[in-house]
């Protein structure tokens, strides 16, 4: 493998019920006891002090997962740019493993260069601990990622959870061992105690006592300590009492056992007490799990309905059977409010294998890309309406199943890959992902033809997304190709979508007379087919190229007939956001500066919404001309930082190194820097990169003269200067009734507004200040002077 191909254990084993599932790289809490593994976190402890190398390893169900993040947790503090978690048990494709890791690094794709380079770039120069868990389906990629980042990361430790040892220079094995087992008293053990909590919550008031000891102890022996399979046979204490669990489970190991010799014991113990988990599941509830074994990653209660009934499992007894195999600790319930579900990798290969020898998996599969793709028509048939944000963060949840629908479809050939990447563009243009959209949509293409439509929107879409990688060459071939089809398909909004993306392409390679002239032609073609989501977005492209040639008039002209399609007041995101990039651009361009911040103020908080770095980082540096030409030069300063801050999270120079746009950068930079003087000016800028997305919209969006109250670590307190020219005018109003020494609860009465109101306000006003009395407020108000008057009292 080369580089460029780069893109559960428990103790309990139940890892995402345990801790709650972790999502974008955060190490999730613990919610049920951890046991043990003392000597074992110790050991951990000790070997990141002195390598940055280290795997946990062991069988499945075992321990791994919990262990490493119970580590990871109580080593965030050592670690100053923190702790991620890489879960990699959905990913299947070696492929993308780099995209995986920068999803938990919170690092977007980057334009123009592999995303290993953005990784390797990204944490160079960061102290912080990297935890790749499940590695073993992907040993190869994992080793190869460890070799390219270790040495160019001097300060970046990788823990590693896997069955099997990466084998890469540097690293360090700690096997994790069953949980220890009863001595001869039948004390002072893991597993028992383990056992024993389980118990505890499955049977209210379970405890071990002199009777029940022997027969506890006789079952985590013959479990051979391992928290899996203690935690599978807790649970049947809902339906058998302690003594006949014992006994069944003897039985069930002695018919079990004889096939699996060549099995290591530790890997047969778990897999035999699965298959005993399995036999006292009834047949609809084994077929259930099965079918569920499709599922990569997490998934929702519809989508076990859809993929999984058919005449032999009706839809409406799913739910009946998915709650009995919850009941059975077979699947978990995961996610904030617990409306997800998952199983563990363990138990997922056994369904996987069950389904494979019992024969169906090939329609439970075509049923899996259906649903999936179902879901993303739905998103593209409803991507211009107010239901644009929701619809796209119910599909990032599936993110791991939309990439399995991928690669089954793949497999199935018949036109299915097309059939799904027609309709995937919206998912990958709103997470801001063309890089993986070209990984699947290239061999899509290269596969076969498909039905002409999805050929030509996956040809669209694909040529968008090589054009915004800087390949609009390629763009360029596939968008011609496209047009032909369409042409002979005679279909006016294919044609329209054909054109406006070879428009587009021609333009960025340098072709703009060709390149307006076919956006005008799609444009016509838009208008004529009457489709809003195709006008729409011909439009926005038209203007885009409008304003490429320097004519912002025109520019102007095709943002109003995009917000024509849009409708005043919409809360679409993605289109109105860069409609409003190029609007705030093309007042600039006239001159037009508070109509230009307007714009792009409102454009930046739309971005946010979708955390949208590359566009934020456009919108910051626009708006930092717009504040040095207003004579706001500190806020100019905080501005370039924060969108120097973006640009280096998408790889690219600032404003993508457009020649003509950077001479207006550094002038427009340079005028701030002498008006502050160098020292300030870096001290500003600095304090600016440490913005995160969220704050730096809050920044963007306040236009205050102030940074968020919430600063980061080390960014020096009251950077509003101590001027209450920081604060809004509604806080310049309470400020003064502070200075008058009115109460809270006062101050709510004389606003009209409630007292939590009030609070809230008066809290703000501490933290843009930098202040910590209210004593502060009030001197800094009769030395500063210029508030707004307050109302008068009711009694005035």
């Amino acid at each position: 493998m080369s580089i460029a191909t780069l893109g559960k254990g428990s103790n309990g084993a139940r890892a995402e019920v345990c801790m709650g599932y972790a999502r974008g790289g955060r190490i999730p809490a613990d919610v049920t006891s951890f046991v043990g593994r003392e000597s074992e976190l110790a050991e951990v402890h000790g070997l990141v002090r002195r390598a940055r190398m280290i795997t946990l390893v062991g069988p499945g169900g075992v321990g791994k997962t919990r262990l490493a993040l119970r580590a990871a947790r109580e080593l965030r503090d050592a670690y100053a740019d923190g702790v991620h978690l890489v879960e990699l048990s959905g990913h299947s494709d070696a492929g993308l493993l780099a995209n995986a890791v920068s999803e938990a690094l919170g690092l977007p794709e980057q334009a123009g260069r592999p995303q290993i380079d953005a990784v390797v770039e990204h944490v160079a120069e960061r102290e912080l601990l990297l935890v790749l868990d499940t590695c073993e389906h992907l040993l190869d990629a994992c080793a190869l990622l460890a070799d390219l980042l270790l040495p160019q990361a001097p300060r970046l430790t990788l823990l590693a959870t896997s069955r099997q040892a990466l084998d890469v220079p540097g690293e360090h094995i700690l096997p994790v061992p069953p949980l220890t087992l009863p001595d001869r008293s039948g004390t002072g053990c893991e597993a028992l105690t383990l056992f024993a909590q389980r118990a505890a919550a499955v049977v209210p008031g379970f405890t071990l006592t002199d009777a029940n000891r022997e027969q506890a102890t006789a079952l985590c022996r013959r479990l051979d300590g391992i928290p899996l399979a203690i935690e599978l046979a807790a649970v049947r204490l809902r339906a058998l009492p302690l003594e006949q669990l014992v006994a069944r489970l003897t039985d069930t190991f002695a018919l079990l056992d004889g096939g699996r010799m060549t099995t290591l014991p530790r890997h047969q113990t778990l897999r035999t007490t699965i298959g005993w988990s399995h036999e006292l599941c009834s047949p609809e509830e084994r077929l259930l799990w099965a079918r569920l074994s499709v599922f990569a990653g997490s998934f929702d209660l519809a989508a076990a309905e859809a993929v999984c009934a058919d005449a032999e499992l009706p839809a409406g007894s799913v739910l009946e059977h998915l709650i009995s195999l919850v009941d059975k600790s077979v699947v978990l319930r995961v996610g904030e409010n617990g409306t997800r579900y998952r199983l563990l990798d363990t138990i997922r290969e056994y369904g996987a294998e069950w389904l494979s020898s019992a024969g169906g998996g090939e329609a439970v599969r075509l049923r899996h890309i259906a649903l999936y793709r179902s879901r993303l028509r739905h998103l593209v048939e409803r991507f211009l309406t107010p239901e644009q944000l929701t619809l796209h963060r119910e599909l990032a949840a599936d993110q791991e199943n939309l990439r399995a629908a991928l690669g089954y479809a793949a497999e199935a050939g018949g036109g299915r890959p097309l059939a799904l990447t027609a309709v995937m563009w919206a998912h990958w243009t709103l997470t801001g992902s063309p890089a993986e959209a070209v990984h699947w949509m290239r061999p899509a293409l290269a596969a076969d033809a498909g039905a002409p439509a999805d050929r030509v929107a996956t040809l669209v879409w694909y040529s968008a997304f090589q054009t915004a990688l800087a390949a609009a060459s390629d763009g360029t071939g596939a968008a011609e190709e496209a047009v032909r089809i369409a042409d002979g398909l005679g279909d006016d909004g294919l044609r329209a979508a054909a054109c406006a993306a070879l428009g587009i392409a021609r333009t960025y390679a340098g072709d703009a007379r060709s390149g307006t002239a076919l956006l005008r032609q799609a444009d016509e073609l838009a208008r004529a087919y009457g489709d809003p989501l195709v006008l729409a977005n011909t439009s926005l492209r038209l203007s885009i190229v409008h304003l490429h040639a320097l004519r912002p008039d025109e520019a102007l002209a095709a943002c109003d007939r995009t917000m024509e399609v849009l409708g005043e007041g919409s809360p679409e995101s993605f289109v109105q956001a860069y409609s409003l990039n190029v609007r705030g651009v093309a007042h600039m361009l006239r001159g037009e500066l508070p109509e230009a911040g307007r714009a792009l103020r409102r454009c930046a908080e739309l971005h946010g919404q979708r955390d949208d770095v590359h566009g934020l980082a456009n919108a910051l540096s626009y708006l930092g001309w717009i504040t040095v030409r207003e004579g706001r030069h500190r806020r100019a300063a905080w501005l370039f930082g924060a969108a120097g801050a973006q640009w280096a999270l998408v790889g690219q120079r600032i404003l993508a190194g457009n020649r003509l746009q950077l001479r207006t950068h550094e002038y427009l930079v340079s005028a701030a820097r002498e008006h502050l003087g160098e020292q300030r000016y870096v001290q500003l800028y600095a304090q600016g990169a440490r913005l995160d997305l969220a704050r730096a919209v809050e920044f963007v969006t306040g236009d205050a003269d102030a940074l968020p109250a919430d600063q980061p670590p080390g960014a020096p307190r009251g950077a509003s200067g101590g001027r209450t020219d920081a604060l809004t005018r509604r806080e310049r109003e309470v400020a003064a009734l502070v200075a008058q020494g009115l109460s809270n609860r006062e101050i709510a009465q004389r606003l009209v507004i409630s007292k939590r109101t009030a609070d809230a306000h008066v809290e703000h006003i501490l933290a843009k200040l930098g202040f910590s009395s209210r004593s502060e407020i009030a001197a800094l108000v009769s030395r500063d002077g210029g508030l707004v008057s307050p109302p008068a009292g009711p009694n005035t």
